[in-house]
Order: structure tokens, then C-alpha cells, then sequence
């Protein structure tokens, strides 16, 4: 089934212990971290984690867009994350920093750019729990699917089904009604949505229509009917 995390950086900062409840049937509620560096946007950090972790059951899928991944991502999951996604591009030594999130408890994800191959990474791929692929330009909520990362997303689960790994395939960026189908059907099964669900009157509704198009999508896909 798919996966459905619903983007905090859509909701409203002044209530986020209520508006993570507007979306308790979701899989995991997804939290942008951004530094003003990595990206040209500030919004949260542990502070903000360690409190919404203690005020939703649902677990928190951290996604840091930050610099200095190696030194700050651990401390997520001591905050709270259930998942820590970095980005390779931020990342130094990703082998062990992975290692290091998974032995303190979390699964442990790596993000892609738009622009960043994932074959350099192949080999990589053992040591995740998730990859995230970009499906916008990180930095900002609210931006256009960008289609052309469609044959990427086909590419790294083709790579996760030659190696035969439980790696799930999160995509980010422009995810909704319109575009979650194309996702699912090129191999993500873990989508971040942000303003298709925040921005909807009935957000849980939102995140029940959007799992239910992409399985639908799923079903009749390749990648999930060879397995």
C-alpha cells in the first residue's frame, strides 16, 4: 500500500500540534528542515521536532535540507524522527552517516537534487531504508511536478529491484491528484504532499483520495507486478 506523508511546511506554523491532527490517518508526517544555506529558506529545527513528536502518534519522516548533514542529523532522531532523510549532496561521509541513524534507533534516508544522478549511488543502496527523489527544487513548498524526473524515479526502482531490496522510494515536490498516479506508476511508493493536502477543506480525506489513486496506479504497474 502506498504511503501518504503529508508536509508540515503547508500547514499553519502558529497550530501544527492541531494540524497534525487534522491528518492522523496518514503514514508519517513529513517535517522540512531548512537552514537558509542548503537552501534559500528558513523554517525549523529540533526544538520544533522534539515538541511535535510529543504531540502526534504519528511518527515524523524528518527531511533535512541542511548543510553539515554528517554533524546535525542524529540529532533528529534523538529529538524524535522516526526517518532522517540527508541529502547526498550535503552529506560527507553518507555510508556512515546512515549507519549512525539506524544505530540510534531511526531509518535512514538519503535525498537527491533534481539534478543529481542516482547511479553514482548504486552501491550505497544496501545501507538505506528510503531514497528520496526531488521532484521539484528543494527550498519552498507550492511548486510545479517536475515530469522530467519521472525516468529517474523508473531508473532507482529498477536499481532497488536488481539488488532486491525492501528500499522504499519516496518522491517530494509537486506531489497531488493530478500527478501522484504518474509517480506511483514509475515506481514511488512513499509520496510527500503538501498543499494537495493542507490546502484541501478535509486534509484527512485528502491524504485516504491520494493513497487510493496511487495504489490504484501501483496495481496496474510493472515494477509492482514483477514482484
Amino acid at each position: 500500500m502506498a504511503q501518504i506523508n503529508p508536509s508540515i511546511l503547508s500547514a499553519d506554523f502558529a497550530r501544527l500540534a492541531e494540524e497534525a491532527k487534522a491528518v492522523e490517518g496518514a503514514d508519517w508526517l513529513h517535517v522540512d528542515v531548512m537552514d537558509n544555506h542548503f537552501v534559500p529558506n528558513l523554517t525549523l529545527g529540533v526544538p520544533i521536532v522534539e515538541a511535535l513528536s510529543k504531540a502526534t502518534d504519528t511518527p515524523l519522516d524528518c527531511h533535512l535540507m541542511i548543510e553539515d548533514a554528517d554533524r546535525w542529523a542524529p540529532q533528529y532522531v534523538e529529538a524524535g524522527a522516526g526517518s532522517v532523510t540527508f541529502h547526498a549532496e550535503a552529506a560527507a561521509a553518507p555510508v556512515r552517516l546512515a549507519r549512525e541513524i539506524r544505530a540510534k534507533g531511526a531509518r535512514a534516508s538519503m535525498a537527491l537534487k533534481p539534478a543529481t544522478p542516482i547511479e553514482p549511488y548504486e552501491d550505497l543502496l544496501p545501507e538505506l531504508d528510503m531514497l528520496l527523489i526531488m521532484t521539484v527544487e528543494p527550498g519552498f513548498g507550492g511548486q510545479a511536478f517536475l515530469d522530467i524526473m519521472l525516468p529517474k524515479i523508473r531508473r532507482t526502482r529498477e536499481l532497488i529491484s536488481k539488488h532486491g531490496l525492501e528500499l522504499w522510494l519516496q518522491v517530494d515536490g509537486g506531489v497531488s491528484a493530478t500527478t501522484i498516479e504518474r509517480c506511483a506508476e514509475a515506481g514511488a511508493d512513499v509520496f510527500v504532499a503538501g498543499s494537495a493536502v493542507y490546502g484541501a477543506a478535509d486534509p484527512a480525506a485528502a491524504v485516504r483520495d491520494l493513497r487510493a489513486l496511487a495504489d490504484v496506479a501501483t496495481a496496474a504497474a510493472p515494477w509492482a507486478c514483477d514482484h
